[in-house]
């Protein structure tokens, strides 16, 4: 990607300027790092109240015979958003370890 060449590869889908406000191309990664930090531990977060609603659906299946097709059904759910949760927590990692980077070639630059 050309972007990635350049070194900005920044995803701000949420983070739309007001009307009025200018753009600015000074990016303070140590604020989008700490961003990324934040929204892994979310994401660990979810998966970890994921995993539990899992577990819970897979006992309540045992436990109520009468439905329990619909527990395993819902296990099943709660699984694939493990798995989601899990993915978003890796990507967040990653974008947290790249405005880390960016921050480090900040600091070097700034040097000469």
């Amino acid at each position: 990607m050309a972007e990635e060449e350049q070194g900005h590869h920044h995803h701000h889908l949420f983070h739309h300027h007001k009307e009025g406000e200018e753009s600015s191309d000074v990016v303070d990664y140590k604020k989008e790092k700490k961003h990324h930090k934040h929204l892994e531990h979310l994401g660990e977060l979810g998966a970890a109240a994921a995993g539990a609603y899992a577990l819970h659906e897979k006992h309540e299946a045992k436990k109520d015979s009468e439905h329990s097709h619909e527990h395993k059904i819902k296990e099943e759910v709660g699984a694939a958003v493990v798995a989601g949760a899990a993915g978003f927590v890796l990507h967040e990692h990653h974008e947290k370890k790249e405005a880390k980077r960016e921050e480090k070639e900040e600091h070097h630059h700034h040097l000469f």
